[in-house]
């Protein structure tokens, strides 16, 4: 954040209640842009990401990862392209993704992501299309969206969900009419490595059980909306299940994980 090239941006560290107290590292920052608070107690994932939410003041937010980077050009890449389009309600920028080492990475997850799902140039997405995009494969790194304030503390992330809440914020997100656009600028790092919430998830099978359900449910409420397309790509889940495929060979030393991989991967 220190290096942005554009100043105007504001950072506040939600500490979720983590072994060592940083409070006195970020202190020698004197910097009055960035203010660190720390969780009286732990909220997990879900409950900290709500708690971001409440804190948001500005009238754009990201809640980036703590082990993401931003480039030095991201804050002035998102304003330009905010007020270009100040009535989209989620940006997507530009991503690049990095390894534990913090070099450029290339996975199966992120090809498909590039080469299959996502959009080519620059678009604006909103309605039944944007739905049908994300449900046949998400192409988006959450980390990385820059969304308008007032889009963003207008939901909350659901606690039943551990891994997969990202989506169903968009979810509910799209089927209230917010509209998303790309910018190809590269100015954000997503760091992609195995200690993650969702690689953790994925070998031990919960991960795929709670999409299952998600995709169950969500399939249901698009076809309520009158959106039929969006409900088939739903209740097929087809990007879903080629990824549990994919984690098959890997999971055979977690018995009940390899099942629920299993029953995912045949729709069932």
């Amino acid at each position: 954040m220190l290096a942005q090239d554009d100043p105007h941006w504001r950072l506040t560290v939600v500490d979720d209640r983590s072994p060592q107290d940083a409070r006195a590292w970020f202190d020698t920052l004197d910097d009055d842009r960035v203010r660190y608070l720390r969780n009286p107690e732990n909220l997990g994932l879900t409950g900290n990401f709500n708690r971001c939410v409440d804190l948001v003041e500005q009238d754009l937010a990201v809640l980036m990862g703590g082990d993401d980077r931003l480039l030095p050009n991201y804050v002035r890449t998102v304003r330009a392209r905010h007020a270009a389009d100040p009535a989209a309600g989620i940006i997507q920028p530009g991503v690049r993704v990095i390894d534990r080492a913090g070099r450029p990475a290339r996975t199966l997850v992120d090809e498909a992501k590039r080469r299959i799902y996502a959009p080519r140039g620059p678009v604006a997405l909103a309605g039944e299309d944007l739905a049908v995009s994300l449900l046949r494969g998400d192409w988006l790194y959450f980390p990385s969206l820059a969304w308008r304030a007032d889009v963003l503390t207008s939901v909350r992330f659901r606690r039943d969900l551990g891994v997969i809440q990202d989506l169903a914020l968009l979810m509910e997100l799209v089927l209230r009419g917010v509209r998303l656009v790309t910018d190809d600028t590269v100015c954000f790092e997503y760091r992609r490595h195995a200690a993650s919430e969702s690689s953790a998830t994925a070998f031990d099978g919960s991960r795929f059980t709670e999409a299952a359900a998600f995709f169950a449910d969500t399939a249901s409420r698009l076809a309520d909306h009158g959106w039929p397309r969006a409900a088939r790509v739903a209740r097929r889940h087809l990007s879903s299940r080629i990824f549990a495929l994919t984690m098959l060979p890997r999971a055979v030393r977690h018995p009940a994980g390899l099942a629920a991989l299993t029953r995912h991967v045949l729709g069932r």
